[in-house]
């Protein structure tokens, strides 16, 4: 029977059910945190609050949320364990690094062609948390997450990318990579996979919803990997209309089954730290939270023709088949 690996140990995947492929809990930058988090950081009030925001989605009849944060994002798993222990909700933790071009220097001397030489680093602690469990928490990841930004496949984000290939091919597990829509970098990651021997109908082109474009979009379903369409209320990248409108358009086409949808949301991110911030955020992206699609965007997308087939489809049926290994 296939199972899935989640902050709270392995399920059925069919107990997945109705999936969020692309939440956050909590997006933390550790060494400011440690520095300067007195003035805005309370452990135990974040805590909490995540907590009740998690109960409140899983009320909205949420069952799963995949959460890609990774190293460079602020992972700490035992932080979640807290939280999930308090909150009955699938969280599908993830491994990878999140760098828009270069990679930290602790992996800069070591590994081929490096100073120190050796093995590749990365690939080592990808398939470690994949298969023995991240730290010494015993929670395994489930999906690799990289980057792919507008600086496109500099030398430092190739090596994180062939990384990610090469625990991909030892391991099965799906990858998920944060991609520029604009700058259409999803064509870029899809190559580099396709390259390197990776199943591309185990990728999904994160924020690839971001773009409108019909044909690029397309283009990426054709190569047999899913979109992203996860950052339903940061209008500022594309407003929640148009996100639908572009759904709706691509499910008349028979492409439901190579869509998934999220928010890219988060209990707290500190981005946008302290009470000043957190209200500045809420004004320029009030429905920026894990409840926007479940009150807005499904209505919306029923109200475009959108059937209750094609949403399952999206919703529970694609995250499922994205999570079932083929080894």
């Amino acid at each position: 029977m296939a199972t899935v690996e989640t902050v709270r140990g392995p399920i059925d995947v069919d107990d997945m059910g109705t999936t969020l492929m692309h939440e956050h809990v909590f997006v933390l930058t550790p060494d400011v945190m440690q520095n300067y988090g007195d003035q805005w950081w309370d452990e135990q009030e974040r805590v909490t609050d995540a907590v009740a925001k998690l109960r409140e989605l899983k009320q909205a009849g949420v069952d799963t949320i995949v959460d890609p944060t990774v190293v460079g994002l602020g992972r700490y798993i035992p932080r979640i364990q807290e939280v999930n222990a308090e909150a009955d909700i699938n969280i599908v933790a993830a491994t990878g690094l999140y760098t828009f071009d270069e990679i930290p220097h602790f992996f800069a001397y070591r590994g081929p062609d490096t100073l120190l030489g050796g093995a590749e680093p990365m690939t080592e602690m990808f398939v470690r948390d994949i298969r023995k469990g991240i730290g010494r928490t015993g929670v395994r990841a489930a999906l690799l997450k990289g980057v792919v930004e507008a600086r496109g496949m500099t030398p430092d984000q190739t090596r994180v990318q062939t990384a990610i290939s090469e625990a991909h091919q030892e391991t099965g597990v799906p990858i998920t990579v944060h991609t520029n829509a604009a700058h259409q970098t999803g064509r870029l990651a899809i190559d580099f996979y396709r390259e390197h021997g990776v199943d591309l109908t185990k990728v999904v082109i994160g924020h690839a919803g971001d773009s409108n474009d019909i044909d690029y979009l397309k283009w990426i379903m054709d190569q047999g990997a899913t979109i992203g369409c996860d950052r339903f209320g940061l209008d500022m990248f594309n407003p929640t209309d148009q996100r639908v409108r572009t759904i709706a358009t691509l499910c008349s086409q028979g492409y439901a089954d190579r869509i998934v949808i999220s928010h890219d949301a988060a209990c707290y991110m500190d981005f946008f730290s302290g009470e000043e911030s957190q209200q500045a955020l809420a004004q320029a992206a009030p429905n920026w939270h894990y409840l926007h699609i479940s009150r807005d965007v499904l209505p919306a997308l029923r109200e475009q023709g959108v059937g209750e087939e094609q949403i399952t489809t999206m919703m529970v049926d694609n995250p499922r088949r994205y999570f079932t290994l083929a080894r």
